[in-house]
């Protein structure tokens, strides 16, 4: 496996990839139309952040949405969790970062909430206003 560079012909498969992993990890069914994801995609993360994606024989297994403040998005493709994907690129987003990050994940989502507090996350508040009315929890890692 190879943690690379986003290119825009990797959309597609990505947002799939990341769809199926959202669904699995929260339990819900996103009921926006994959081509409205598709475009918040390609208009709002990509160019707000740097992303990387990580192949396993060519495929799509990971990727990773971050600046050097925070992690917008991480996600594993289903079928490859446990490998250690996350947490490389929880890895390079701790090594690039500011010396500290921030994210979201669900309050729903335990086997995220275990992951991000292994990797020295901790919880700091909790908010409903999001799309899906779900409570998040804000996590805050700090370089020691």
């Amino acid at each position: 496996m190879q943690i690379g560079p986003y290119d825009d012909a990797d959309a597609p498969d990505l947002v799939r990839m990341w769809r199926a992993s959202f669904e699995h990890g929260v339990g819900i069914t996103d009921p926006h139309p994959i081509d409205e994801q598709l475009q918040y995609f390609l208009r709002e993360v990509v160019p707000r952040h740097v992303v990387r994606v990580v192949r396993d024989d060519g495929a799509i297994v990971g990727f990773l949405a971050s600046t050097p403040e925070s992690i917008a998005h991480l996600y594993v493709r289903v079928s490859h969790l446990g490998r250690g994907i996350g947490s490389a690129l929880v890895r390079l987003a701790q090594a690039e970062s500011c010396g500290s990050l921030w994210l979201y994940t669900f309050e729903r989502n335990h086997v995220a909430r275990r992951f991000y507090q292994r990797h020295g996350f901790r919880e700091v508040e909790r908010e409903s206003e999001n799309m899906f009315r779900l409570e998040a929890i804000k996590y805050l890692w700090q370089r020691a």
